[in-house]
Parts: structure tokens; sequence; C-alpha cells
């Protein structure tokens, strides 16, 4: 018995690591049982994407001797359990889950502004001029607090998320850094099954670099702000759409006009190439109010290798676009173009 029970542990995180890592299925969204060698996956509701990619790329395992996927009731709280009126609007289970790993609302693919780690090469055109520069960015978010929902994946989670933006001008012969923007946040994310929402009071101060200020003698603008955003994410296996906007509570310069609006739309195949990859792309979608309304949109493509959601590795190859008003803090002004090609981390 003790070898059986041995050999089933090792079944069941061989498959977790491929639903999770080679499929991209979200932590908790799924229950995982092995028993003498057969699987039984459990979904909260019939899903024939899921089905489909999990017999398609389902690996060959020694030991494995069958997979069955049933429709059901996971790890839902015993009934005996009560909770508050607003708890259970919210589908909340009773207990509390403290340092939760990732987040509830995943990362946006194609947000210019989306905390996460990477670098990248980009060719800048401007009314003015056109530059060759490297853009990088380090940051995440962190979870502090999860209230679990009453079906895997589902929940209320409260974290901080920060980050540093900046670019570089590699015409220079130092590679001046231009522009860096550094933000801090206090997120709460709430998702139930396919909906997922992300209410965020956030910091951004914005400077220039001492090298670009002595060469270039700009006009430096003291670019800072607290804003609050809310977003509104609905999603398949395959496809994602969000909307949603922005509201500066406080700003500097005090003439900035307050309102924006935020959208998007982002898909991952769910065909694995290349061994584990995934092709993943995304256009993202601003408009200021400060800016008449003009549209800023930041498209990405690529491939991804490991798991799409926050919390564990991966690494993205995306080519990227960018038209409209630069993102880049102290250049909120100026109309921009970039064409480029980034590496982007996850931890």
């Amino acid at each position: 018995m003790p070898q059986m029970a041995e050999a089933d542990a090792y079944l069941a995180g061989q498959l977790g690591y491929f639903l999770e890592r080679e499929l991209g299925w979200v932590h908790g969204s799924y229950r995982l049982d092995v028993q003498a060698g057969i699987a039984t996956v459990t979904l909260p509701e019939e899903n024939p994407v899921r089905r489909e990619a999990l017999e398609r790329g389902l690996p060959d395992i020694d030991g494995l001797k069958g997979v069955n996927v049933i429709i059901g009731a996971t790890d839902a709280a015993p009934e005996e359990e009560t909770e508050s009126a607003f708890y259970s609007f919210l589908g909340l289970a009773p207990g509390s889950l403290p340092f939760p790993v990732g987040d509830l609302f995943l990362p946006l693919l194609a947000d210019p502004k989306q905390p996460q780690f990477f670098t990248s090469y980009r060719y800048y055109r401007t009314p003015q001029d056109s530059a060759n520069a490297a853009a990088v960015g380090y940051g995440e978010t962190f979870g502090v607090y999860r209230k679990p929902g009453r079906r895997p994946g589902n929940g209320l989670q409260i974290g901080i998320a920060g980050a540093l933006f900046a670019q570089f001008n590699l015409d220079a012969s130092s590679a001046d850094l231009i522009n860096a923007d550094y933000t801090i946040g206090l997120p709460i994310t709430w998702r139930n099954g396919s909906t997922s929402v992300r209410l965020r009071f956030y910091h951004q101060s914005s400077h220039l670099g001492d090298e670009y200020l002595l060469r270039a003698n700009p006009e430096r603008i003291n670019l800072s702000f607290e804003a609050l955003e809310l977003l509104v994410s609905e999603q398949s296996d395959t496809w994602r759409a969000y909307f949603g906007g922005e509201y500066l509570v406080h700003r500097e310069p005090t003439d900035l006009k307050r309102a924006s609006a935020h959208g998007g739309l982002e898909f991952r195949t769910t065909r694995r190439v290349w061994g584990s990859g995934h092709w993943v792309g995304g256009v993202d979608v601003k408009a200021w109010e400060e800016h008449d309304w003009h549209r800023d949109v930041s498209l990405k493509a690529g491939l991804e290798f490991g798991a799409y959601q926050p919390g564990q590795r991966r690494v993205r190859l995306m080519l990227e676009a960018y038209d409209g008003y630069a993102p880049h803090g102290q250049f909120y002004s100026d109309l921009i173009r970039y064409y480029g090609i980034g590496l982007y981390l996850g931890f």
C-alpha cells in the first residue's frame, strides 16, 4: 500500500505539472485525484475545450492507467459553515489564505504598464526624430491575503504591486537613461468563474535621466499622480476581453484632466508548439480625457513557454508595436510610434 500511494502521488505531480504548465490551467480551477494509477480530473462545469486539450495532449506517463474527466462540485465549503451575506454574494468560502501564490486577475499581455520583468529592443519614431532604444521593466504583484471561493480558482485577494519602467537611448555613446516611471499600488482582485475584476489604487512618479538632461536640456515636467483603476475581464481557455478605466484622484501638474478608458483583447492557443510553447497575443487600447480621447494602441504577439498564470515560471518572446501618446511619464504629451521585440519573464 505505501508503494502504491507513492506511485499515485508521483502521477498526480506529473499530471498537475502538465495541466498547469503545458495546458495553462489555473491552479485551483480543477481537482485531481489519482488512485491505483487511475486519474480523475473534476471540473466545476462542462468545458469541451479543456476536455479536447487534455485528451489530445496527454503525454505518456509510466504507471498511468487511465484518465477520467467528470463534472461536479470540487472543493466547496461544508454546508454547515456559514458566512455573511456579502461573502455569499461574492461566492466566497469560509477560511482565508495568507500570502497566496499568484493573482486572481491575470496580468495584461499588451499593457505597457503591466508590472512585470522584461527587456525590449525598440525603434522609436516621433514627429521630431527617430531612435533606437532599450526598454526594461522590473515589477510584480505580491499576494498578501486571499479569501478563497466556493469553487476552485475563485476568490477575493488583496496584494501589493510595484514596478519600474525605464527607456535607454542606444544611439547615445553612453546609452543615456531617458525616462523612468515608478509605480506602487494596492490591487484588490476578485474572480468568479470566467469573470475577474481588478480594483487598484496606485501612485506613479516619473523622472528624466541625468545624462539625457545634460545632453538634450529638455523642458522637465514634474509628473506625479495617484489613480483609482477598475478593470473587468471575461475569459475562456483561448480568448479574453477586458474593459474599464482610471480616474486621477490627485495629480501634478494640477491641470491634467482626470479620466481615461481602458480595454483590450487577448488570445492564447491551447495547441502546443515547439514542445511546451503556445502562441499568445493581445491588443491594449487606452484613451485619456487629457488627449481628447485619442486611442493609444499597444500590440504584442509571440511565443510563451511555461505557465501563463502568475506565480509560476514562464518566458515570452514577443513582437511589439505601439501607436499613440507616449506611455512614458515625462513624455505623456508626445505622439510616438515604436516597433520592437521583447523578452518577458514570470516567476
